[in-house]
């Protein structure tokens, strides 16, 4: 019997682990990737010694993304933000920020009846049940929960770093809860050099397992079986056309539309997704003014700054790698570069005088898509596979129903394995026409 044929499309970190978890339970898989490099947001860059990621990124180390990377035999490198040196930002000035029993009690961002309400909640934080939060959504959720102002605002702020997202109205509570419980649980960890390195790792373990990775190769469509209704191959750009059994888009909702063109539910699906976007200043410096400070939380507003070189190989010898981000919602406009100068004037004093390299990025996109409340949370996702189209498969952070950013993307990419090495595509070796 003929090994399936799979084409992947798309060389993220989603689109490589399908590939390597196809090729590992035997699928003929061809990856095509449109640009030259591989690692789509997870890609890295080096200026003057510092590894520059696109954004913040972080694992969660009780996140699907570690579980799935340790089945392919990766182990990323790295550790835990720092325990000390963390603050909370409130009108431009810096707060103790509660990370224990103590610093919740000492901390003067809340008030005493704020201290008790946010302790009570995080007590019992790890045993609220989720699943009947799925249309509820994040700040109905939290009015529910806290009477108190302060506290709903501190809340908001661990929301909003545990899940990249600021429009509290439109995210899932399910999702947001989720996320929370996996931070506090068991923390994140920061990658040595970068997310490339998993980027190598995961590319590295797909092609030892046989798969194809044919990178400035773009694909114009997904061929179908005349009248519709079943995967037959790919069109490439320069007209080519690739027979395959299925086809895994790693990729968002609106290219996963634009390689079946007319079709009105996947087009549907590009217009009803929600993306996380944030504004984000990455900053090089040869040292920092206050090493004691490295981590500040907007509590009044949705801001963050990290020095991730504290914790992960970054930067050069008594360097610093820090990002700096503001996380946007809903309709927000895009900041200017002096809203988040300002985060680290309050962190890190001085910090001008010391910069090595620097990028802005005014509108990243950190995520394809929410969990809506609207759409019943987690479970409203779409799924990885096309129920319409036999054969055709979907892998992102806007798929399926675990976890969010990274920990969707790679659950998607499991799941798509399931599906296809439990024979729901049947092989097939018949040619196809252009």
């Amino acid at each position: 019997m003929q090994a399936m044929k799979v084409a992947v499309v798309g060389g993220g970190l989603g689109g490589l682990t399908a590939a390597a978890l196809l090729a590992r339970g035997g699928c003929d898989v061809t990856l095509f990737e449109r640009s030259k490099h591989l690692g789509g947001r997870a890609q890295t860059s080096e200026v003057e010694g510092f590894r520059f990621n696109l954004g913040p990124h972080a694992l969660y180390r009780a996140g699907a993304a570690l579980r799935v990377l340790g089945r392919l035999g990766v182990k990323p490198q790295g550790d835990i933000p720092a325990q000390t040196g963390g603050y909370a930002l409130r009108a431009g000035r810096l707060h103790t920020l509660p990370r224990g029993p103590v610093s919740l009690m000492t901390t003067d961002v809340l008030s005493l009846a704020g201290k008790l309400e946010v302790a009570r909640l995080l007590a019992g934080l790890g045993r609220i049940d989720t699943d009947a939060l799925g249309s509820l959504s994040t700040r109905e959720w939290l009015d529910t929960r806290l009477a108190r102002e302060d506290s709903r605002a501190l809340l908001a702020a661990l929301v909003r770093v545990a899940t990249y997202c600021a429009d509290l109205t439109a995210l899932s509570a399910q999702a947001a809860v989720r996320q929370v419980q996996a931070a506090t649980a068991a923390n994140v960890l920061y990658v040595d050099g970068g997310w490339s390195t998993l980027v190598e790792a995961v590319a590295l373990q797909a092609r030892e397992a046989g798969a194809r990775l044919e990178l400035s190769t773009r694909v114009a469509a997904v061929v179908l079986r005349e009248g519709g209704g079943r995967v037959e191959g790919v069109r490439l750009a320069d007209g080519t056309v690739r027979a395959v059994d299925a086809v895994v888009v790693a990729g968002g909702p609106a290219e996963v539309a634009a390689l079946v063109p007319g079709d009105a539910a996947l087009a549907r699906d590009a217009q009803e997704a929600v993306p996380v976007k944030a504004a984000t200043l990455e900053l090089g410096l040869s040292g920092l003014p206050r090493p004691d400070a490295l981590f500040a939380l907007g509590v009044d507003g949705p801001w963050y700054a990290s020095v991730h070189s504290a914790s992960a190989r970054l930067a050069p010898e008594g360097g610093a790698m820090i990002h700096v981000a503001k996380y946007l919602g809903g309709s927000d406009a895009a900041p200017k570069e002096a809203e988040l100068e300002a985060v680290m004037d309050a962190l890190q004093p001085g910090w001008r005088a010391r910069v090595v390299a620097r990028r802005f990025r005014p509108a990243l996109t950190v995520s394809e898509g929410l969990p809506l409340a609207a759409k019943g949370g987690l479970a409203g996702r779409p799924t990885v596979e096309v129920p319409h189209l036999g054969g055709l498969y979907r892998v992102g952070d806007w798929v399926g129903g675990e976890g969010m950013l990274a920990d969707a993307a790679l659950a998607s990419a499991e799941a798509v394995e399931r599906a296809l090495l439990q024979g729901t595509v049947a092989p097939r070796r018949r040619a196809v026409g252009a």
